[in-house]
């Protein structure tokens, strides 16, 4: 996502920050090829047009012109006008805090309403919540069989009644869900390929007779200026509380997510980020800004290393480097740490300055799994005594894991390699990492 966005910005920014000294006209020559970049992007013309404007109301100021590092001050500019068109601050979901509080999703058929109902579901479970999926979608073929799928996966009911009409359907899961002591009802309601008077006309007795505490509105960002439009005549028709973007983790050129909250006023309030069900995250402006500025995200990188990581076996293997016995065993438990994350490209991507580093270079996710083949094809001794394994146990771990010989030495060199590093470490100061010091780089 945002990905020539995002070179484009970069390019811009470098030849200003290299002009030394700014004027009047480098900066206007500047902001018209931010502009171009963004209407390229599929923002909204009518977006850019008043963003250009107010970023050059604030950059040609002579604050700016006579500023120590002007070209640095340019890209402050642009990026708090950036965040105040993606919305300025996060707007939480309503509170799961009275029984049941229903979220209503919406949206065109294809949008992938019904995975992220799973994903939220997923959330509220995590929150020591009991939800309840409905499904409120009677046209679609599987539709129902979906849900119940994606309910079994994460230990969710799913409640549906045959030979009934979606309004039926939605109004007795409520009376069930209180009841049966719900905290949170899902409705995943029927979509269209595209907008009709009947579509819009069910949703709107929908929403009648169940009175959602959250309405939101799940929107393709693959779609671009499309989920603009639809954004709009949804929410004149339903008063949307909210947005949710989906596939962001796509090759989308971003235009969606930079305008919907700008022509609408409808606040983004979650960004599906992958297939995962555990793939959801709240909408930052702030952050989605600093991404699309290149400048990376860390803040959301902490959060997801502290959704990944267990504490508890933080704490042992900390106790293990200080007595240097860090084991094939703990980087194994350390890979599967990472890959709790996400996937490595969008992980590295959060890091300042490390997506740029990493431009036109292929992530090989594929080296992380022939490591874990070569680890898992030992035996619980060779993991924790690695210098043990012989020219037989090599041909051996060779084999079970498929790999060659070659890459199993590899491995064990590159292995040492780390240990002797951690035992160098002095009070968790790192002196360097060696070349290749990570099997990762096979």
């Amino acid at each position: 996502m945002f990905g020539e966005l995002i070179d484009r910005f970069d390019d811009i920014f470098k030849t200003l920050r290299g002009a030394g000294k700014l004027s009047e006209k480098n900066i206007r020559d500047s902001l018209k090829e931010v502009r171009r970049a963004l209407l390229e992007a599929d923002v909204n013309y009518k977006v850019v047009k008043e963003f250009i404007k107010r970023v050059e109301e604030e950059s040609v100021g002579e604050k700016v012109l006579k500023s120590i590092e002007p070209g640095q001050q340019i890209v402050k500019i642009v990026h708090n006008e950036l965040v105040q068109v993606l919305g300025e601050k996060a707007v939480p979901l309503a509170p799961i805090d009275k029984t049941p509080t229903i979220y209503m999703l919406c949206g065109l058929q294809g949008s992938g309403k019904t995975t992220l109902a799973g994903k939220l579901a997923l959330q509220a479970k995590r929150k020591n919540k009991k939800p309840l999926l409905v499904a409120a979608d009677i046209y679609r073929p599987a539709a129902i069989t979906q849900l119940k799928i994606l309910g079994d996966s994460v230990g969710v009911e799913v409640f549906h009644r045959e030979n009934a009409q979606p309004p039926d359907i939605c109004y007795e899961a409520k009376k069930y869900a209180e009841k049966n002591f719900v905290d949170l009802v899902i409705l995943d309601t029927a979509g269209r390929l595209h907008i009709d008077e009947e579509l819009m006309v069910e949703l709107e007795e929908i929403k009648s007779r169940v009175v959602p505490d959250e309405l939101l509105l799940v929107a393709d960002a693959m779609t671009g200026q499309d989920a603009v439009n639809l954004a709009e005549q949804f929410h004149k028709r339903l008063a949307l509380t909210g947005v949710a973007l989906t596939k962001l983790d796509g090759d989308a050129r971003g235009g969606a997510a930079i305008s919907i909250r700008a022509v609408t006023g409808c606040p983004i309030k979650l960004a599906s980020v992958g297939e995962k069900l555990s793939d959801l995250e709240p909408f930052h402006p702030d952050r989605m800004a600093s991404r699309i500025l290149g400048m990376g995200d860390i803040v959301s990188l902490v959060e997801k290393a502290q959704q990944a990581v267990d504490m508890q076996a933080a704490a042992k293997l900390e106790e293990k480097l200080k007595k240097n016995a860090f084991t094939l065993e703990d980087f194994y438990d350390q890979m599967q740490q990472i890959k709790k994350m996400g996937p490595l490209e969008s992980i590295m991507g959060m890091i300042p300055g490390v997506g740029k580093a990493l431009k036109g270079i292929q992530i090989d996710e594929k080296g992380l799994t022939r490591v874990e083949a070569m680890i898992q094809s030992m035996t619980p001794e060779e993991r924790r005594n690695p210098q043990i394994i012989d020219g037989s146990r090599k041909v051996r771990i060779a084999k079970g894991s498929g790999n060659s010989v070659q890459n199993i030495n590899l491995l064990l060199k590159q292995f040492a390699a780390m240990q002797k590093m951690i035992k160098d470490m002095s009070k968790f100061k790192f002196k360097g990492l060696p070349k290749g010091a990570f099997p990762f780089q096979m």
